[in-house]
């Protein structure tokens, strides 16, 4: 009887921990509402992915207990989805070639079960999509695949309207039916924030036959820290490179016009965005 009355307890226990936190839920709604409001109807910049990562960020930081931190993760990324949606219209366009490709689960990861995710056959669709307003956000495969279009190029124009790289995925590590290490980059119309911990990208224009040796020695040379030399494109007349480098950079750097100024074979240095660093395994060890 002792044993019922004790399991009994627990279960109200349960009770109240879990109205206690949709108690917490339904305040955080109201401030982000709040948010919105301060903001004020001319603001559209409803995407924050530094924001975003600096508060998983936080959470994991201080998380104990046999709690997996990977589901922690996800069940913030779902409040954090269903938040922005309460902010304004939000869309997802995803390419996705072929049905269990993948980056349909990867969008919904991050972004959660709620705003609504249209999936296009190509890159190219994607694109267009995120800079023509009818998507806010694009899924894109990475540009190290050789199966698909070198759909950076299209980011490399002066308007200041061009989508840009603000994500790659998954953030919260790897989830089932995603396929063997999946990886996917995230494109908006918004400019990256700095979270002291990111990559950035750069698409540059060269002089034909330069070696990936001499393009790490020029980025080097300006003070620049290459993390992956992602992709290759041959033109008529030049060569064109997508590069990883370290941390977050700006668009009025003066490192990237130092690739252009001292007259090496850059002939053009165009900043594509960037991201917040996502979790390793370990990072989410338990």
């Amino acid at each position: 009887m002792s044993g019922e009355m004790t399991l009994d307890k627990l279960r109200q226990e349960i009770d109240r921990i879990d109205d206690a936190l949709h108690d917490l839920l339904m305040q955080r709604t109201d401030a982000v509402e709040r948010v919105g409001a301060l903001k004020g109807a001319e603001n559209t910049t409803l995407l924050r992915p530094g924001r975003e990562a600096e508060i998983i960020r936080r959470l994991v930081a201080r998380h104990h207990g046999h709690f997996p931190k990977a589901a922690l993760m996800r069940i913030w990324r779902e409040i954090i989805g269903s938040m922005i949606g309460l902010e304004g219209e939000v869309s997802v366009a995803v390419y996705m070639p072929d049905r269990g490709a993948g980056y349909l689960e990867l969008a919904r990861d991050h972004y959660g079960s709620i705003l609504p995710i249209t999936p296009l056959r190509s890159a190219g669709q994607v694109a267009k999509a995120v800079a023509d307003g009818s998507a806010t956000v694009g899924i894109m495969p990475m540009p190290d695949r050789e199966d698909v279009e070198p759909w950076w190029i299209s980011l490399m124009g002066d308007s200041p309207d061009l989508p840009r790289i603000i994500a790659r995925l998954p953030f919260a590590g790897p989830g089932p039916s995603r396929g063997e290490g999946l990886e996917a980059l995230a494109i908006g119309r918004l400019f990256p924030e700095s979270t002291g911990y990111d990559r950035s990208w750069l698409a540059m224009e060269t002089t034909p036959d330069i070696s990936r040796a001499r393009l790490r020695s020029v980025l080097s040379a300006a003070g620049i820290e290459p993390t992956m030399l992602a992709a290759t494109h041959r033109t008529e007349e030049n060569w064109l490179h997508l590069v990883e480098v370290s941390g977050h950079q700006e668009a009025d750097d003066r490192r990237i016009a130092r690739l252009v100024e001292r007259k090496q074979p850059v002939l053009r240095a165009v900043l594509l965005g960037g991201y917040p660093v996502p979790f390793s395994p370990e990072d989410l060890a338990d």
